[in-house]
């Protein structure tokens, strides 16, 4: 026994249940409409509907995030003390549940707001929404780190977690739009988008809860101490192991966050059609419905580390076909963005099976400040993504409008849809194959359970 497990290796051994393993899933759902809606439209909406320029649209939406890189870990010290004085971590996934409020007000911008003004009143409500979807993440992402299973069981329940992920991302990108109006989207149309899908998410992120506690009841773990604080951040940082995968990751869920971002301007600059948003959208998601299962069968035969380096170089050659634009042919530019969403579930099944195996191979810290590290990170690459795709189209000369508006862009702006949109993301995606093959952890975790 290695490291990785510090329990006797019966202990490692329980096979989670369907049926709790689905409910915890479930709150998967509610964190997949947070995460992709504002990465896919809040951009568009600033520089589309709300007249925000595309500089301060990028800024608005990446000030937020530099918050989440001290409040995330804080959220993960706090959920590790729950975890220790009351054996669960469920007070603070309910404080998260309040995370619906924050996503309809994102998007209820008072009327009389444009410009400026408008791009305040979104960068502070992302704050607030940001700081309750830590409050949740972080401790539902602890999970598999508490629980009392092992290296393939860990890949196992995220797999379920990403199959049911994949239909939040997937329902919320399509839907999302048609609510907004679609090709006609007016501020009222954003409103109404906001409250429904916020109903949806509380409703999903009650079950979370529930599923988790489910699963505590199967095989929970015992609680770990720790230190917390600034302790406790430093010695997550210096892990050896963590360090390469959280980086890795960070250009990760940078490159996934700017193609979302990229995805409306792409549709109608470079393919000329809006409504190919959704058809973009539904071939970067989908996939993942059908190859997740091939995923885990992957990583349980090559194992979790080539399985991710073989995803990275996936989306890495499909993002180069994108940048050739309309002369590719549609059906060429659909099949790389479908290439995009078989590697894309790939990256976000592996990483975060990954995590807890990290976790338990220090056994020195909480499982929450690890966690809370990880979705910081996470949320850094989720408003870098946009702002790179901003910088790209601030320095393309991109013309910012209000709803109804349709100012002719110039060539530059034109190309900087294109290339934002395929060779930004092929660049970022080769740093993180570099950082990635500087984890090393992966040979010894499959042999420890």
């Amino acid at each position: 026994m290695t490291g990785l497990d510090r329990r006797p290796a019966a202990a490692t051994d329980a096979t989670l249940p369907r049926g709790p393993l689905a409910g915890f899933a479930a709150g998967s759902l509610g964190m997949g409409v947070w995460v992709t809606v504002p990465g896919l439209l809040l951009l568009y909406f600033l520089t589309d509907v709300l007249a925000v320029g595309p500089w301060l649209a990028g800024l608005a939406l990446l000030l937020p995030k530099i918050a989440d890189v001290l409040l995330h870990p804080w959220v993960g010290h706090h959920a590790d003390v729950e975890q220790v004085r009351r054996g669960d971590r469920r007070r603070l996934l309910l404080v998260g549940c309040a995370l619906p409020v924050a996503f309809a007000a994102l998007f209820a911008v008072p009327g009389g707001l444009s410009g400026a003004p408008a791009a305040a009143w979104v960068a502070v409500v992302f704050v607030a929404g940001n700081l309750l979807f830590a409050a949740y993440q972080v401790p539902y992402l602890a999970t598999p780190a508490d629980l009392r299973i092992g290296y393939h069981e860990r890949t196992r329940l995220m797999a379920f977690r990403m199959v049911v992920l994949t239909l939040g991302i997937l329902a919320s990108g399509l839907l999302a739009p048609l609510l907004t109006g679609g090709d006609a989207a007016t501020r009222g149309g954003y409103q109404r988008m906001g409250v429904v899908l916020a109903v949806a998410m509380l409703a999903t992120m009650l079950v979370g809860v529930a599923g988790i506690a489910r699963l505590r009841g199967v095989a929970s773990g015992r609680a770990t101490p720790g230190h917390g604080g600034w302790r406790a951040l430093r010695t997550a940082l210096r892990d050896k192991q963590f360090r390469p995968l959280v980086a890795a990751y960070l250009a990760m869920s940078t490159t996934t966050h700017l193609v979302l971002a990229g995805v409306p301007y792409y549709a109608e600059y470079e393919l000329r059609a809006p409504a190919l948003t959704t058809v973009l959208v539904a071939a970067f998601v989908a996939p993942a419905l059908l190859v997740t299962p091939a995923w885990l069968v992957l990583a349980r035969r090559v194992g979790k580390q080539r399985a991710l380096l073989g995803a990275q170089g996936a989306f890495a050659a499909g993002s180069l076909v994108l940048a050739v634009g309309r002369p590719a042919g549609l059906p060429v530019l659909v099949g790389a963005v479908a290439v995009l969403g078989v590697a894309f579930a790939g990256m976000q099944l592996l990483p975060f099976s990954m995590l807890p195996d990290v976790i338990r191979a220090a056994g020195a810290t909480g499982a929450g400040t690890y966690t809370g590290v990880w979705t910081a990170t996470e949320a850094t690459g989720a408003a870098l993504g946009p702002y790179a795709y901003a910088l790209c189209l601030a320095v393309g000369g991109f013309v910012a409008s209000a709803a109804g508006e349709s100012p002719v862009q110039p060539d530059t702006a034109l190309a900087a849809v294109r290339y934002g949109f395929g060779l930004l993301p092929a660049v970022a995606m080769l740093a993180a194959v570099l950082l990635q093959r500087r984890y090393t952890l992966d040979a010894t975790a499959r042999t420890a359970t």
